[in-house]
C-alpha cells in the first residue's frame, strides 16, 4: 500500500539550507538514506531559503529545475530530504509528473523493509498508514458523480477519497488492536520479570555508529551489520558476562538519525521499549565522525521523546582504530565510569568496556551470611546447585544460616523471600571474586535469582 522505491529506480535528490547553507555530511547521509531504499542516486539539487515555499516547499523557479532535472535523467522519484505537506507532495508531482517522496516516507519505507518480527511488521505499518493518511488528498473523480440510493437526494455518492479514508481508519483499527493485545502480552512477561532484577543494558546511538557489531563482540552473537543506515532493526536480547563471573542482559536497538518520523516513533515500540526499560544504556559514539557531537544531541533528543532521556548513560566511543587512539577509560567528579573509548572491530578497549559496565551497575560479588527459614529446603537446594555457599550452621529452632558469595542485584530477590535474612557481610577475597558466579552461570541462561518463585 505504500509508495516505495523499486529495485534501482532513478531519483533526484533535493536538499534545502533553510538559513544556512547545505552541509556537505547532510547530502552524503540523505544518498544514504536513497540507496538504503534501493533508489539509485542519479542528481542532486541543492539550494538555499530561509523559509519552506507553501507551494512547493522550495521556488517555483526551483520546482522548474527539479522538474527539468528529473526529465533529463530519465528518474521515476524525486526524494525530498525534509518533510513535505501533503499539498506540496501533490503539487510537485503534478509539475514533474513523477512521483516524489519527502525524508519522513523514505525512513519508513526503509524501516518497512528491514522489519523482520511480526510486531515490528506491524508497528512500521501502522506508522505508514498514518503517514498515508494525511496524504489522502488526490479524490479520484470518476465516482464523484455517483447518487445515493432509491428515495434519497440527488447529491454525490461516496468519492474515491471518502472510500480510502474509511478502509485505512479500518486497517488501523485492526492493526491498533493487534498491536494492543502484543502490549498486554509483554505486560504480562514483564509483571513476572519485575520480581526478578536483572540488570539489563541497551546499546543505543545514530545509526551506523556500531552498535551491532560492539554487540557481537560482547556477546559472541551473530546479529547482522553493514556499512548502511538502519542495518538492524529488530531489537535482539543476548547475555553478556562481565568481570567476576557476573551476567546482565543486553539488548541491540535501532539506530536513530536526525528528524526521525514522529509517526514511527509513536509507533515503533518494540524496540524502544529496551531503551526505556533498561538499567543502563550504553551510547554508542562514531569517534571518527566529525559530527558526532551533534549525533549525541540529536539522540538524546530521541531519548528525551521516547521517555529514556533519565536513565544513566554511559558513553562509548567506538571506532579509535581509525583515528589512531589507544583504548581508555574515563572516569567523573565521583570517580564512577563515564566514558569508554574502543574499537568493537579491533576488539580494543572491550575489556575495560565491560569493567565499566560492571561498576555502572554495581555488580561486584558480595560475600555474606543469608538466614533461611526452616521450612525452606528447596531454596537451600538451589543454592548448593548453584555452587554459590561457603559454609553453613545450623540454628537450635530449625533454621540454617549460609555463607554465600552473590551480587547485589541477586541479594536482593533473595532478600524479598518470606522469611529470608541478609546478615553480616564478610570480606571476599579476590580470588573469590572471580569464581563465586561461575558454576551456575555456566549452566544457567539466566542469573541463580531467576528461578526463585
Amino acid at each position: 500500500m505504500f509508495e516505495r522505491p523499486r529495485a534501482a529506480e532513478r531519483a533526484v535528490l533535493v536538499r534545502l539550507g533553510l538559513g544556512t547553507p547545505v552541509k556537505r555530511e547532510d547530502l552524503e547521509e540523505f544518498e544514504q538514506l536513497a540507496r538504503s531504499a534501493g533508489a539509485d542516486p542519479v542528481a542532486t539539487i541543492t539550494g538555499r531559503r530561509e523559509r519552506p515555499d507553501s507551494r512547493y516547499f522550495v521556488g517555483s523557479g526551483k520546482a522548474q529545475e527539479i522538474a527539468a532535472s528529473a526529465r533529463a535523467e530519465n528518474a521515476a522519484l524525486i526524494l525530498f530530504d525534509h518533510p513535505l505537506s501533503p499539498s506540496q507532495q501533490r503539487n510537485l508531482e503534478r509539475l514533474s509528473g513523477v512521483r516524489v517522496l519527502d525524508r519522513s516516507g523514505l525512513i519508513l519505507d526503509i524501516f518497512a523493509r528491514r522489519a523482520r518480527s511480526f510486531e515490528g511488521k506491524l508497528e512500521v505499518e501502522l506508522a505508514q498508514l498514518k503517514h498515508q493518511a494525511s496524504r489522502l488528498v488526490r479524490g479520484w473523480t470518476h465516482l464523484e458523480r455517483q447518487k445515493g440510493g432509491i428515495g434519497m437526494r440527488g447529491g454525490p455518492g461516496e468519492t474515491q477519497l471518502e472510500t480510502d479514508r474509511r478502509l485505512l481508519n479500518a486497517r488501523m483499527r485492526s492493526v491498533t488492536h493487534r498491536l494492543e493485545r502484543l502490549k498486554q502480552q509483554r505486560d504480562t512477561g514483564r509483571e513476572a520479570r519485575a520480581q526478578i532484577p536483572v540488570p539489563s543494558v541497551a546499546l543505543v546511538g545514530y545509526t551506523n555508529a556500531g552498535k551491532s557489531t560492539l554487540f557481537n563482540a560482547l556477546t559472541g552473537s551473530e546479529v547482522y551489520i553493514a556499512d548502511q543506515l538502519f542495518a538492524t532493526l529488530d531489537p535482539t536480547v543476548r547475555r553478556v558476562r562481565l568481570p567476576g563471573g557476573a551476567a546482565v542482559v543486553a539488548a541491540d536497538t535501532v539506530g536513530f538519525i536526525r528528524e526521525l518520523p514522529h509517526e514511527l516513533v509513536a509507533a515503533f515500540q518494540s524496540t524502544l521499549q529496551e531503551a526505556r526499560e533498561a538499567n543502563l544504556l550504553l551510547h554508542v559514539v562514531d569517534a571518527s565522525d566529525p559530527r558526532r557531537d551533534e549525533h549525541l544531541q540529536q539522540v538524546d533528543g530521541v531519548l528525551a521523546e521516547i521517555g529514556a532521556g533519565a536513565i544513566p548513560q554511559l558513553r562509548v566511543y567506538n571506532k579509535i582504530d581509525r583515528l589512531g587512539l589507544d583504548a581508555k577509560l574515563e572516569r567523573g567528579a565521583d570517580g564512577r565510569p563515564v566514558a569508554v573509548w574502543i574499537s568493537a572491530a579491533a576488539g580494543l578497549g572491550l575489556a575495560l568496556l565491560r569493567e565499566a559496565i560492571g561498576e555502572r551497575l554495581d555488580l561486584a560479588v558480595q560475600r555474606l551470611w543469608m538466614h533461611l527459614p526452616p521450612a525452606s529446603g528447596a531454596l537451600r537446594a538451589r543454592l548448593y546447585a548453584a555452587g554459590v555457599v561457603r559454609e553453613e550452621r545450623a540454628l537450635d529452632d530449625g533454621a540454617i544460616e549460609l555463607l554465600v558469595d552473590l551480587p547485589a542485584a541477586e541479594l536482593a530477590a533473595w532478600a524479598a523471600q518470606p522469611g529470608v535474612q541478609l546478615l553480616e557481610a564478610q570480606p571476599l577475597p579476590a580470588a573469590a571474586a572471580c569464581s563465586a558466579q561461575g558454576p551456575y552461570l555456566e549452566s544457567l541462561a539466566v542469573p541463580l535469582a531467576a528461578t526463585l518463585p
